[in-house]
């Protein structure tokens, strides 16, 4: 039995009307790009924005590629940078420009690239977007991913060889003068490009002039929001940070931590947990602490009262009546406010008088034994000397 022949396609008569008009519709557009109309506005700001966005983020995984190649060897990561970071870009490229028509910062601006040769006259700001082509893709991907990449190599060829030292006959020195050239014109193309995009929004760099893409808004309907959470942040935090700025000043931090060691340590062990109770009195307990600091920062330490000579220098006597050096006492009362702990017996020095040591004669001192009966809190004879007071120092 012979098999039934396939019908026909059946075709909608609405589709074959739509072929017929096709004629028309483009002898339409082509008046309408004649008319003039008003410019398509795109805010520069975004535009920059979108770059600037890419920029970090380029940046943020290259520092992310540098440190996985931490590990290895680092002439290994100077041999071979340029090609890293080309195919960085290439997968930045591939995964934003190629695939979507808009990079990630511009995605994130409501960004995307159109073919603006598709756009002219009247159909600047009412003809649907047409998408790039994929010419254009790739030839964005030439200039900026096989352009960074070959100017890299070359400049690193000519830095290693000194090919701008040779002599003005050389073939590479021509060459060297060559490239320079051409980058001093290009650097000033670009120059004169951004200055036409900050006078008409078009184009914002020279690349997307030359392959005529230019960004528009993804969505026209959807509201550019500006959020200010982050720079109401910013401010809170600067104003805090200056506000600490001038607090820290009138805080005696010092005097505070002693104040509060005091308070919940006792004397005995603010006293014996660094040794200095244990020093000869003659032996300042400041010097010997700033001179155990010295030696720690520096890695060289010292037992106390040892391989230094820490000899009490114009001794005063603190209220405790303990030995101290007068620019060590006085510096110690005046940083601490009063605070601060003896070193020897964990009291608080709140004053400090002058120590003066007398020599006398035999006859005097057997005179003074005599005289046991006189009042001894006069002058308080000592094995080593007496407190004075003012009115004794002026006489």
């Amino acid at each position: 039995m012979q098999a039934p022949l396939p019908s026909a396609e059946y075709i909608p008569p609405w589709r074959r009307e739509w072929k017929d008009i096709q004629p028309t519709l483009l002898k339409m557009r082509r008046s309408m790009a004649a008319l003039k109309s008003s410019p398509l506005r795109v805010m520069r700001v975004s535009q920059l924005d979108s770059d600037l966005l890419d920029v970090e983020l380029f940046g943020m995984l290259k520092e992310q590629l540098w440190s996985a190649f931490s590990l290895f060897n680092h002439s290994i990561r100077e041999k071979f940078e340029p090609e890293l970071v080309a195919i960085l870009s290439f997968l930045l490229y591939k995964f934003s420009i190629y695939d979507s028509a808009a990079s990630y910062g511009a995605q994130l601006q409501n960004l995307k690239y159109r073919n603006e040769r598709l756009h002219k006259g009247a159909l600047e700001s009412f003809a649907k977007d047409a998408p790039i082509t994929k010419t254009q893709k790739i030839l964005y991907g030439l200039f900026m991913v096989g352009g960074q990449y070959t100017w890299s190599r070359l400049s690193r060829l000519m830095t290693t060889q000194g090919w701008g030292a040779l002599d003005e006959d050389d073939t590479r020195k021509k060459v060297y003068n060559i490239l320079q050239r051409a980058e001093k014109y290009w650097q000033a193309l670009t120059l004169v490009n951004f200055l036409v995009f900050l006078f008409n929004g078009r184009f914002r760099t020279l690349i997307d002039r030359i392959l005529q893409m230019r960004l528009v808004y993804a969505k026209k309907s959807l509201n550019r929001q500006v959020s200010f959470e982050f720079l109401n942040r910013q401010l809170v935090w600067h104003a805090f940070t200056e506000f600490l700025l001038f607090l820290m000043p009138l805080i005696n931090l010092e005097k505070l931590k002693l104040k509060v060691s005091r308070m919940l340590l006792p004397k005995s062990y603010l006293a014996s947990s660094q040794g200095y109770d244990q020093l000869p009195d003659h032996q300042c307990a400041v010097c010997h602490e700033k001179s155990t600091n010295d030696a720690t920062g520096t890695g060289t330490g010292a037992p106390i009262g040892q391989m230094e000579d820490l000899t009490v220098h114009n001794p005063y006597v603190a209220n405790c009546g303990h030995l101290y050096c007068y620019v060590c006492l006085k510096s110690k009362i005046t940083l601490y406010e009063g605070e601060w702990a003896c070193l020897r017996c964990g009291e608080r020095v709140e004053s400090m008088e002058k120590y003066a040591e007398i020599v006398e004669d035999e006859e005097v001192v057997a005179e003074t034994q005599d005289d046991g009966n006189e009042d001894s809190n006069k002058n308080e004879l000592t094995s080593s000397g007496y407190i004075v007071g003012s009115d004794d120092l002026q006489d």
